[in-house]
């Protein structure tokens, strides 16, 4: 005997088969697995979609933000004195200033290096590098290296660093496995990490949320095993920010 029908059930097996796979097609679009990274559709406008251990990555500051790192009040409101001599540098140290920027850390932790020592500044953008350079010139600053670095590596060599130090950077690399990778194995045994990150645990701290970054986050990503990074201390001093400092603790593998 043949059984009818109802148009309700053929409606719903039909809609079933065509509904089903093109949500899962709207999902892919929405979502998408590279490697270590996810690209989401749905995202906070201040990043560029791309997840990393659950954080979003920023954007980039670009060359015209210079006149904002230069600014009067900077030191006021980021204690950027306080923020070298928490670092502890000590003469003859050489120190990466990672994404430098236009060179105000880098200028700062020049003296402390002196006489031996040395700043390596890293940037990617070549406008940046130049005006750095303009600026350590014109204050008579000699102990400043501009490199080219690149968003998966800071062309440091191996072994060649004492610190590495990121203010308000770590964020926004588009490929912070990379560079943590690289820059670990530029680290001497006992040199020292150091991330400068507005604290996303404080709600009063005015900054868009993806250019924050919490501790707990910070130790996630750089304590993964193959960088050989231990977590040392985090310095509470500065008015908004957090200085999270890890230590290397032998050969990256």
């Amino acid at each position: 005997m043949i059984r009818s029908v109802s148009l309700s059930c053929v409606w719903s097996v039909l809609l079933s088969c065509c509904l089903v796979p093109a949500a899962r097609a709207q999902e892919s679009a929405e979502e998408k697995q590279d490697g270590r990274y996810t690209w989401r559709g749905n995202h906070d406008p201040n990043g560029i979609g791309k997840f990393y251990m659950g954080r979003e990555i920023a954007h980039v500051m670009g060359f015209a933000g210079a006149l904002w790192l230069e600014r009067d009040t900077r030191e006021e409101e980021e204690r950027l004195t306080l923020l070298v001599k928490s670092l502890r540098i000590q003469p003859g140290d050489v120190v990466a200033d990672i994404g430098a920027g236009s060179g105000v850390i880098s200028m700062l932790m020049s003296e402390s290096v002196l006489p031996e020592g040395y700043i390596i500044a890293v940037d990617v953008q070549d406008e940046m590098l130049l005006r750095l350079q303009q600026n350590a010139r014109s204050r008579g600053i000699r102990n400043i290296v501009p490199v080219k670095g690149s968003q998966k590596a800071s062309s440091l060599a191996p072994q060649s660093i004492d610190l590495a130090i990121m203010v308000d950077v770590y964020h926004e690399f588009e490929f912070p496995y990379e560079m943590m990778k690289d820059i670990s194995k530029a680290l001497r045994p006992g040199g020292r990490v150091a991330l400068v990150e507005y604290r996303k645990e404080d709600p009063t701290v005015p900054i868009k949320l993806v250019h924050k970054m919490t501790e707990a986050q910070a130790k996630k990503e750089v304590e993964q095993p193959e960088f050989d990074l231990k977590w040392t201390e985090t310095i509470g001093v500065l008015p908004q920010q957090h200085i999270i400092v890890f230590t290397k603790q032998g050969e990256t593998k």
